[in-house]
């Protein structure tokens, strides 16, 4: 609610690491003829992305060298279970560039697992919010629908760029359609979660919370004389002003204008539309996630948030 931009960082380039390696997963199981060295060079950048990424999400941690005890929970915790699920879709990268052929024609049981364990990491990103059940914005079908639907759709838009840039014209041929398809459903699944979260009614509120049923009951203190971990790290503190503007921003920039520039790219646009598709939709990526757990309203803060 407070979003450390370590975490921010951490899903937006992870997700589209994870869609980066899908597209190549998919284009190799359906024989899409590639270089190998383009290949391995696209693997190297995936396996990096999602390592920086990792390296990204230690960033907000007290205690940094207590962080491998996360995945001691992973019978019951959704975190642990990406703790252990994120380092094997990176080590399972590299075992793909390791054991690729000089042709790029890799044994299908390589593409078939990375497919797997990006479609395990993107099931634990997601849960860990989607299971939150007090928080209404995430608690949703759509968070996992998202997280997907994004990551994809960026990790498309990175291998259309990669492939223009590389002369792939067969692979171009396929993730460029794809991308633009995928960026219109993210956007329309992001809208309608938007439309959704706007339309929430609080189960909690100051009347339920206090027994109180006065009409006129207002919050007048945060419930404690001085700041706290309470009053810090469950508000952003922005107006709903900057999250208007943010939420415009997110949603052209991430979704709208690399539509724009891949329809272009598609209709014979120069390949240069594919690159500024993607210089587009990185900070386009990053505000949407730092929107998306700003946006979540913990009930805490019927005590904790307003100062007045």
């Amino acid at each position: 609610m407070n979003p450390a931009m370590s975490v921010v960082v951490f899903t937006a380039i992870a997700g589209a690491a994870q869609g980066l390696v899908v597209a190549l997963a998919v284009a190799t199981l359906i024989g899409v003829p590639m270089a190998g060295g383009f290949v391995a060079h696209a693997l190297l950048l995936a396996a990096a992305m999602a390592t920086v990424g990792l390296l990204s999400s230690f960033g907000h941690l007290g205690r940094k060298e207590r962080a491998w005890r996360a995945v001691l929970m992973w019978r019951t915790s959704w975190l642990s279970r990406e703790c252990l699920v994120l380092p094997a879709f990176i080590g399972w990268t590299l075992l793909w560039w390791v054991l690729l052929p000089a042709d790029g024609a890799a044994p299908l049981w390589l593409p078939l697992g990375a497919l797997v364990l990006a479609a395990l990491l993107w099931l634990c990103t997601a849960m860990i919010y989607a299971c939150l059940r007090f928080i209404q914005e995430w608690a949703q079908p759509l968070t996992l629908v998202n997280f997907i639907l994004i990551g994809q759709g960026a990790g498309l838009v990175l291998a259309s760029a990669l492939a223009a840039g590389a002369g792939e014209e067969a692979l171009l041929a396929r993730t460029g359609p794809a991308a633009l398809g995928v960026l219109l459903a993210a956007l329309a699944a992001r809208w309608a979660s938007l439309a959704r979260n706007a339309a929430l009614v609080p189960r909690s509120t100051l009347h339920s919370a206090t027994g109180i049923r006065t009409p006129q009951l207002v919050q007048k203190s945060m419930g404690m004389s001085a700041g706290a971990f309470n009053t810090r790290e469950f508000f952003h503190g922005r107006t709903a002003a900057f999250l208007k503007n943010l939420r415009w921003l997110f949603l052209l920039c991430g979704f709208v204008l690399p539509a724009l520039c891949a329809a272009g790219a598609l209709a014979g646009g120069p390949g240069w539309l594919w690159p500024l598709a993607v210089a587009l939709q990185v900070p386009g990526l990053l505000a949407e996630r730092w929107f998306f757990f700003a946006q979540a309203r913990h009930p805490q803060n019927l005590y904790y948030q307003v100062v007045s």
